[in-house]
């Protein structure tokens, strides 16, 4: 009996030990803070730091939705943005080929039409 408690415990205690650790090397979330823009041939995005501008995948689908949200009369109205993603090479191909890099947008942290003079210059 005791021989299946100690089994049990140290199971459990495994267990527990992997699921902590199921993405070790995993790095952290970059949050991105820029200047949005959308339309029907162009979505992009220069972020405040650097200047840099890329082509944005939205793959937590609320970027663009919540932009669409806002009810601009026409498209390309700069907004503001926060968001967590991942930056990778451009293909050569297609929209977004124009771009040296991509922006794929795994999460919308903030959006709003009001864009901080002081960030973004």
């Amino acid at each position: 009996m005791r021989l299946r408690v100690a089994t049990y415990l140290i199971l459990t205690l495994l267990t527990g030990i992997v699921a902590c650790n199921r993405h070790p090397n995993k790095p952290p979330a970059v949050v991105y803070k820029g200047v949005y823009s959308f339309g029907p041939e162009v979505k992009s995005f220069k972020d405040c730091d650097s200047g840099q501008e890329f082509w944005v995948t939205d793959s937590s689908k609320q970027l663009e939705l919540k932009y669409s949200q806002l009810n601009f009369e026409k498209p390309y109205v700069p907004v503001y943005v926060e968001v967590e993603g991942d930056k990778i090479r451009s293909d050569k191909d297609g929209l977004g080929s124009e771009f040296d890099s991509t922006l794929v947008v795994k999460k919308l942290i903030k959006i709003t039409k009001e864009i901080p003079q002081d960030m973004c210059n």
